[in-house]
C-alpha cells in the first residue's frame, strides 16, 4: 500500500485551475521532490497534503486512511516554511518546545526530547538564543527541530533553502537529506531548484501549468527526460531537430540536416515512425570535441564560435551545419584549448542521447 497517495486532485480558484488531475503515490520513507517553475502547482500540492487547503475534487490519503476532510492538527504531518515562521520572542528552546506544549507533554519529557532535537540538527547549547541571534542556516535547523521533536509521520519541506546563500544552500541540502535518511521520516520537497532536487530525491516530479509531466529516479529524470521542457528545465541541454531515417527494435538513425546522419537509441515505449519528426536531446557534457585534422570520423563537424572559461571546465558554443550546440569539456592541461573560429569535429555515445517526439 503507498504511504502517500493523491487520487483525480485537482485545486481551482475560481476559474483558475491551480492543479488538474493528479495521480501519484509517496512511499513510506522516500525523499520525494515536487519540482517545477513558478507557479506551477508544486506549492498547492503540498498545502492539500497539509490541510491548509481543501480539494476542489479527488481524495487524499495517508497509509490507507482518508485525510482529505481532516484539519492539519489531525494529519501526523510537519511542515518546514520557506520563512523558517520561528517566533522572535522565543528563545531556541522555547521555539522547539512549543509544539509539546501545545499538546500538554510534561516537563521532564519536553526537556528530553528538546534536547536530543538540538543535538540531532546540530545545535546543542544553542537552546537560550533568539533568532537575532542566529545565522540564516541555524535558523533553517531551529525551524525543521521544531517540526521533528513532535515526531510527525510525513516531513513537508516548502522550499526551505531559497533564503540563503549558495555556499550555505550547498551545505544544507546535504545535511536534510542525511538528517532524512537517519530518521527515516516520509518527505516532500518543493523547490524549483534542479540540483537540490537532483541531489536530495529518491524520486521527483516535474510539474507545469497544473500537471505532472514525468516522474522517475534523478538519473531518469536528466538522461531520459519525455518532453523538451524537462530537458531544459532540468540543466541544459542541445535541442536537435531530426527526422527518423531507420528504424531496428530500439536502435535508429537520425537525419539531422545538411547530411548529418547520426545513430540514436529510442525509448522503448517511444510511439515514432520511420519519416517522423523528433528532437535529438544532448547534454552540453557528453559532447565531446576535437580538432578537425585528427582523421576520425565525426557525427557532426562545425566552427567554435565562443568559449566561456568556468574553472572547472570550458564551455563552447559551437556553428554545426544548421545546428547550433553548447559542449562543456573539463579543464585539464592535456586537453588543448579552442578559441574562436577553430574548425571542430563532435561526437558522442548514441546512448547518450533521448529522442522526444
Amino acid at each position: 500500500m503507498p504511504f502517500v497517495e493523491f487520487h483525480r486532485v485537482s485545486k481551482s480558484f475560481g476559474k483558475t485551475a491551480a492543479v488538474e488531475e493528479l495521480n501519484f503515490t509517496v512511499e513510506q520513507g522516500e525523499f520525494y521532490s515536487l519540482l517545477g517553475p513558478s507557479g506551477c502547482g508544486k506549492t498547492t500540492t503540498l498545502r492539500m497534503l497539509a490541510g491548509f487547503l481543501t480539494p476542489t475534487t479527488g481524495r487524499i490519503k495517508v497509509h490507507g486512511r482518508d485525510i482529505t476532510d481532516l484539519p492539519p492538527e489531525a494529519r501526523g504531518i510537519g511542515i518546514v516554511f520557506q520563512n523558517y515562521a520561528i517566533f522572535p520572542h522565543m528563545n531556541v528552546y522555547d521555539n522547539i518546545a512549543f509544539g509539546l506544549i501545545e499538546r500538554g507533554e510534561k516537563k521532564a519529557e519536553i526537556r528530553r526530547r528538546v534536547g536530543a532535537a538540538l543535538e540531532q540538527v546540530g545545535l546543542a547549547g544553542y537552546g537560550s538564543r533568539f533568532e537575532r541571534e542566529l545565522s540564516g542556516g541555524q535558523k533553517q535547523r531551529v525551524a525543521l527541530a521544531r517540526v521533528l521533536v513532535v515526531e510527525p509521520e510525513i516531513l513537508l519541506l516548502d522550499e526551505p533553502l531559497s533564503a540563503l546563500d549558495k555556499k550555505m544552500r550547498e551545505e544544507m541540502k546535504f545535511w536534510i537529506k542525511d538528517i532524512q535518511k537517519s530518521v527515516g521520516i516520509t518527505t516532500i520537497y518543493v523547490t524549483h531548484d534542479q540540483s537540490e532536487a537532483l541531489t536530495m530525491s529518491n524520486r521527483i516530479a516535474v510539474m507545469n501549468e497544473g500537471r505532472m509531466l514525468q516522474v522517475g529516479t534523478p538519473v531518469e529524470i536528466y538522461e531520459k527526460p519525455v518532453s523538451r521542457f524537462i530537458a531544459e528545465f532540468i540543466g541544459d541541454s542541445n535541442f536537435l531537430k531530426g527526422r527518423i531515417l531507420s528504424l531496428d527494435g530500439t536502435a535508429g538513425q537520425i537525419d539531422l540536416g545538411g547530411g548529418a546522419v547520426v545513430p540514436a537509441r529510442m525509448p522503448s515505449d517511444a510511439d515514432v515512425a520511420v519519416g517522423d519528426g523528433i528532437g535529438l536531446l544532448l547534454r552540453p557534457e557528453v559532447l565531446g570535441l576535437k580538432p578537425s585534422d585528427e582523421g576520425e570520423t565525426p557525427y557532426l563537424s562545425g566552427e567554435v564560435i565562443d568559449e566561456t572559461y568556468q574553472g572547472s571546465l570550458r564551455r563552447y558554443r559551437i556553428r554545426a551545419g544548421i545546428h547550433e550546440v553548447t559542449a562543456e569539456i573539463p579543464n585539464r592541461p592535456e586537453l588543448a584549448r579552442l578559441e574562436p573560429g577553430d574548425k571542430v569535429e563532435l561526437y558522442w555515445n548514441s546512448e547518450s542521447g533521448s529522442v522526444v517526439p
